[in-house]
């Protein structure tokens, strides 16, 4: 979307936005961290991002691939910056076909600094002199494509402090096909309330985006201010001067400084702040929720489907979903960004050949492995493990190798189920509660248009030991409302399903609109997440030295237990899932795990499993505690 489009929605709706600028870190590390702190800003609700240009080599090439990253994985409208700087028309060109094919469609367009070893700005030799030639270029190469901002300055630049001629720099921009403007940080409202007029008096009428920088420490503050060159009030310095040491206090007191800075700016027909994040999540929230912009029960952030939706070039349309990647939207995007049948054909066909190519998609377990075994411990026994799953329900760890983010609200409703079945072996991956009807404005479960009501049936996806296994699905078969999937790592599928058709476990029913299915149960896709799913875990099992008890347990658990997943069809029940596995465990949990493999049983012909007399070994029945 043009964030043009995106600020007039918000002045035809009466409702402010703002949007998050970021910039390429310089160590792998940091990338990898600021992608997990982008991903928890987008809850903050930003219109869109924007992401700094690194002039020339690698930094270049990070920002292209950020720009990528962050459309197609995050959900994240972007904005890339692109400079003159070390740039000649191929550079230019190249960067801007990468934009284009990550589903970009807005870019700003900046002459830039000159590189640290010139003191004076030149254009590099094929290069564009001006910013005004790289509007026009954009403009000439890709139609309106893209979305062009340009750079404004209320307070001057390093080089020319002429307001009169940057105006007359602006305008030509503007004529160019510039279509909106992002200004440099500044704490002088006045000044620039000022300067807008003087805009405006030039004919020039495109959205004008106010550079917010939020204050994180007097130092930083002062260091940024200066290096901008901006103007710092009198009275700001007066409040901050007398607890310049107390980090604390400088950022409440400056969060209130900006806060009523930003208040001036909308009591003065400003409609979007653009905030400079310096890649940091604290001060920028703060002034959010001083603004009483932050989301809250009250302010809930809204989401067109229950899951972020890719804006990757071809994927904006996608409105449907496996619900066994819940926990890994990173995964699923980029493992179905080839499959052949996308998007008309959904996600994916099995007999596509792009299908069930793990490798190349980066699916498997994040961090290292000292940082994981810190984190989820060193179990030796099935009682470690359910006590790591418990720690997860409990929201004293924030993620499991099947889910990469913390349990949401959205479970409170069904925590101490799934903390009944963790402490008796039954390992939970993934989870959602029965919702009847609720308005899709719901403040946990709402999303989509609003006027509109959400439906979900119950779901649980689990882990579950071979001695267990005959028994569960004995139950789930006795009820008629279930049907259930199970598979081994190597087995074959077991289920009562009625067809290979998809069974819709999310839906929302909205004026005007078809009934829309986002969230789905089948059986293609779910073989499809069993290679990824026990690949996680065995990635898990890795991050131990061979032959010691932690490695050996998770690897009898991943080349042993069933994948199971069921669903409640009746939408109205929540309980009847946990009431029918009440009773149901897994005997000998502080038992260290036997290092000899066991091979699972299965029936060979497709069809349920039964309780006896299938192929399972004697005595399986005695290893299950039932109610």
């Amino acid at each position: 979307m043009h964030i043009k489009d995106m600020l007039a929605e918000s002045q035809r709706t009466g409702q402010p936005s703002f949007s998050f600028e970021y910039f390429p870190p310089k160590t792998a590390q940091g990338v990898q961290n600021l992608y997990e702190r982008m991903d928890r800003m987008y809850n903050f609700g930003p219109k869109f991002i924007d992401i700094t240009w690194g002039a020339g080599g690698r930094i270049a090439e990070l920002t292209c691939e950020m720009v990528t990253q962050a459309q197609a994985i995050y959900g994240l409208e972007t904005c890339m910056h692109l400079t003159c700087t070390d740039m000649g028309t191929e550079k230019v060109n190249d960067a801007l076909r990468k934009a284009y094919k990550a589903g970009c469609t807005n870019i700003l367009a900046l002459r830039g600094d000159p590189p640290r070893d010139s003191e004076k700005w030149t254009a590099t030799e094929g290069g564009f002199q001006y910013a005004r030639d790289l509007v026009k270029h954009i403009r000439e190469t890709y139609g309106n494509h893209f979305d062009i901002g340009v750079a404004g300055y209320p307070e001057g630049t390093d080089d020319n402090k002429d307001e009169d001629v940057l105006l007359d720099h602006l305008k030509e921009k503007v004529d160019m096909g510039a279509s909106f403007i992002v200004t440099q940080m500044f704490y002088d409202a006045d000044n620039f309330i000022r300067w807008v007029g003087k805009v405006r008096a030039r004919g020039i009428d495109i959205p004008i985006l106010p550079g917010i920088m939020p204050i994180a420490t007097y130092a930083s503050f002062l260091r940024r201010a200066n290096h901008m060159q901006c103007k710092i009030p009198q009275e700001w310095l007066d409040v901050l001067e007398p607890v310049k040491n107390d980090d604390v206090a400088v950022r409440e007191l400056g969060t209130k400084l900006v806060a009523a800075m930003c208040r001036k700016l909308l009591d003065n027909g400003i409609w979007h702040l653009h905030f400079y994040t310096m890649n940091l999540a604290q001060a920028t929230r703060m002034v959010l929720e001083e603004l009483n912009w932050a989301p809250s029960a009250e302010r809930p952030l809204k989401h067109a489907l229950p899951w972020k939706q890719s804006k990757g070039l071809g994927r904006r349309d996608e409105d449907v979903r496996p619900v066994f990647w819940r926990g890994r939207n990173k995964s699923y995007v980029l493992r179905t960004q080839d499959w052949d049948e996308f998007p008309n054909g959904r996600w994916g066909d099995s007999r596509s050949p792009a299908f069930g190519e793990l490798d190349a998609y980066g699916i498997g377990l994040t961090g290292t492995n000292e940082a994981n075994r810190k984190k989820w411990g060193e179990p030796q026994t099935i009682q470690d493990l359910a006590d790591t799953f418990v720690k997860y329900v409990d929201q004293k760890i924030d993620s499991l190798p099947w889910s990469e983010s913390p349990l949401t609200s959205e479970a409170e409703d069904i925590r101490d189920d799934l903390k009944n079945l963790n402490k008796r072996g039954l390992l939970t991956i993934n989870s959602q509660p029965a919702v009847d009807g609720v308005k899709s404005t719901h403040p946990v479960h709402g999303w989509g248009p609003p006027n509109g009501y959400v439906y979900q049936k119950a779901y649980l996806e689990l882990l579950v030991h071979p001695s267990v296994f005959p028994e569960m699905v004995r139950r789930f078969e006795n009820h008629p409302d279930l049907t259930y999937y199970a598979v081994t790592k190597d087995g074959e599928l077991h289920t009562n399903a009625p067809s290979d058709g998809p069974n819709a476990v999310t839906w929302g029913v909205f004026p005007g609109k078809e009934i829309v299915q986002p969230t789905i149960v089948e059986s293609i896709s779910f073989l499809a997440w069993r290679d990824e799913a026990f690949r996680l875990g065995m990635d898990w099992a890795h991050c131990y030295d061979p032959n010691t008890p932690s490695r050996l347990l998770l690897e009898q658990v991943m080349n042993e237990w069933y994948l199971v997943n069921v669903v409640n069809n009746d939408f109205h029940e929540n309980r009847v899932i946990y009431e029918l596995l009440d009773g149901l465990a897994v005997e000998g949990l502080t038992k260290s795990p036997v290092p000899a493999p066991v091979t699972p049983a299965t029936n060979g012909n497709h069809s349920e499993p039964k309780a006896n007399g299938d192929g399972h070994s004697n005595g399986l029945d005695q290893a299950v505690a039932t109610a």
